[in-house]
Formats: structure tokens, sequence, C-alpha cells
């Protein structure tokens, strides 16, 4: 089999073997610690400019699913994994991995250590690097993930929006959240509902439909004005790859509308959210990214296990170092907002509410496929909210 190289910008140096599409590429190397949801992993637009590598050894066991996809295409840069199964054992599969990544022109590597690499990337922190089946050159691709452009900064949420304005109708239908239940019908539909398109996910839409949702679905560069006309009843801002402070117009057009409808934000639609209500964010060293991560719900002291994959975070003035008893409230230009999540494995801030207004946010995915499904409840609260806002 072909030799592949995957080379870090700090002149890390890690051999494998080729996967996927024969070529190279760069992008910030990350790594993902969810044992299934790989075909869910690499739809997800929050992955674009980035390579994924996944800690679970042995990957592509179950094949790939056209309807587990997240959306239209895959986005990550490439892909790094321990071993790539051969054989595909699942009823539901039509086709292998190696063939859904070459059809795709994802060029991957296999065969090296990923423990070793998620340890370098944990101590030394995420950075550019590159995957290549052509450079035999090490200081080559050495230089070569050094000039890769960084993900600071990068408005990466317009490479991955939609084009034009849509409607979104399909609920979770005949998928079964977990073996042992009955499919889920539709709740009646009550509230229009418009969702920012960051890089949204299909199950967040699936989902914000189950709640009892008609959902257009708009392009990042919405205008508040444009929102406003079409009558919604709540605002969504979506999940969404890169730097949050690389999105101006949005942070404005979020501004324009905090107060004027109930808003609920996911991800980068939780960040963009934060900027909006005047806070600061910053980048984290390696990133969350993986389905086995703790939250701290402050207002019930309930721990949920969620999914998440985000580089950066919100910041308040005086950082959180330690669980709060009750939920930290903070002064920002749009009054009270309170700390209602938070992170148990580095303390930071998972979720944001205002004190006096129908806005929240959490910095995890509550929709998750193939799981947890332990914060799903927070769409009935965005319903509950719009309830409120109309009685």
């Amino acid at each position: 089999m072909k030799q592949a190289l995957l080379a870090l910008a700090d002149g890390a140096l890690f051999e494998g073997r080729a996967l996927g599409y024969e070529g190279e590429t760069v992008g910030e190397v990350v790594f993902n610690t969810a044992m299934t949801g790989y075909q869910e992993v690499l739809t997800d637009p929050s992955y674009k400019g980035q390579i994924i590598t996944m800690t679970c050894p042995h990957i592509g066991n179950y094949g790939v699913t056209p309807e587990d996809i997240e959306s239209r295409k895959i986005w990550a840069e490439g892909f790094v994994v321990k071993e790539a199964s051969t054989l595909a054992s699942n009823w539901r599969s039509k086709q292998q991995l190696q063939a859904y990544l070459q059809e795709a022109k994802i060029v991957g590597i296999e065969g090296l250590d990923t423990r070793a690499l998620t340890r370098h990337l944990r101590e030394h922190g995420s950075q550019q690097g590159l995957i290549t089946h052509v450079e035999t050159d090490a200081r080559r691709a050495v230089a070569k993930a050094k000039a890769a452009p960084s993900i600071i900064g990068r408005d990466l949420a317009t490479t991955v929006t939609c084009e034009t304005a849509y409607q979104w109708t399909e609920g979770s239908g005949e998928w079964i959240p977990s073996l042992g239940e009955k499919p889920r019908a539709a709740a009646a539909k009550r509230w229009h509902v418009v969702a920012y398109d960051f890089g949204v996910k299909q199950n967040i839409l699936r989902q914000l439909v189950d709640a009892g949702c008609d959902v257009t679905v708009v392009p990042a560069s919405t205008t508040a004005k444009q929102v406003a006309s079409l009558r919604p009843d709540g605002i969504f801002l979506s999940n969404g790859p890169g730097d949050p402070e690389g999105v101006p117009y949005a942070i404005e057009s979020v501004r324009q509308l905090i107060g004027q409808y109930p808003l609920f934000g996911i991800c980068l639609g939780h960040q963009i959210l934060g900027l909006a209500l005047g806070l600061k964010t910053y980048k984290l060293k390696f990133g969350h990214h993986g389905a086995n991560h703790p939250v701290m719900n402050l207002r019930t002291r309930q721990v949920e296990i969620t999914s998440q994959n985000h580089n950066f975070a919100v910041q308040v003035t005086q950082p959180i170092t330690s669980v709060p008893d009750r939920p930290p409230v903070i002064e920002t230009t749009f009054g009270k907002v309170a700390v209602t999540h938070v992170s148990l494995n580095d303390h930071s801030i998972e979720g944001l509410a205002c004190v006096d207004r129908p806005v929240f946010s959490v910095q995890y995915h509550p929709e998750a496929s193939p799981g947890p499904h332990d914060s799903g409840y927070l769409f009935a609260e965005f319903t509950q909210l719009m309830e409120k806002q109309h009685a």
C-alpha cells in the first residue's frame, strides 16, 4: 500500500499509509474522541478548514449510510485514523469508508500512532498540518504545513452556508434515537423559526421540526431587516466553522435582533451571540471535539454528557476556575446575562441566557446524532420562549 505522511507545523512527523483520495491536503489538525459517528463528523460543516483525527482505533466498520449525513458533502480537509476497516458490517450500509473518501476526494492517512498524535496535540495544541501521499521530503512537508493558513480570523461560514433561503420540512420521522424507543411523530407545527445557516447540521433542523417549528433557513449574510421581513416567531443561530470574530456581519445582525425575538444559539451561534452581547471569545488550546464531554447545568445541577465540536469559547471578565454554586450573572451591553452551563473538563463556558430577554445559547450540540441525547430538552425550552412571547 502507498505510504503517506502527516507533518505538523511544529515539525512533528507521523508516517502511515495512504487513505482515501490520492494527493495532499492542509488544515488545522484536531482530534475527536467519539467512538461512533464518523460519517456525521465528516459531513459536519463545522469541520471546514480542519483535518480530523479519530482517537477510536477502528473506524469504518459499519460503513456509510446516505441517511446519516449531516449536510450535502464532506467538509473536513482530511481524515486521520489508526485503522480503516475494509469490511462494513451493517444492513444499512451502502458504501465502504475508503470508497466514500475517494469519491469525495478527501485525502486521508491510516496506520500511524493516533495515541501519540493525540497526546502531541494535547501538549502542544491544535496546529496546521499536511497529509501527503506525494511528498517524500520531510522538510518540504513541514514547510507546507507551516505555510497553511491559520483558522484564526477566517470567515469560513461563507464557504459552507446556503446560497439562498429555503424551507426545511423534514423531521426525525422513522429515525429511532436509541434502541427500544418508538419512532417519534413530528409535533403539530406552530412556530415560524428563521434559522441562520453558519454551517447548520441537518439534525438540528429535524429537531426544530420535531419541536413544532416551520423552519426557514437563511444564508449567513442575511441582515436583521431581511429576517424581520420574514415575520418569524423565533430566531435560531446555527453551528459553523472558523473564528466567530471572522463574521462581523453576523454579529451585527444578531445584535439588532436581540430583544426583538426569542433567540436560540448552538456552537458558533453561541459564540456569535456572546460577541453580540459585548463579550469576548478566545481560542482553546486543542478545542473540544467528541461525544463524551461532561457539562454541568448550573440551574438544575445535573450533568449532561454532550457532543462538542469547537475551537473557540466565550470569555467573561472574571474567568471561571471551578464549578459555581449557582449561575454567575454578568453585566453586558444588553443587561444581565447568566452563565447557565460550564464544562467539567476545563470550566469553559458552555451556556448563556439573558436574565430579562428571551435569549439563550449553548456551546455544545443538543441535537447530537448518533448521540448522546441528554440535552434534547433545549429545543422544548426554545418553543416555550416563543409561546411565552406570544401569550
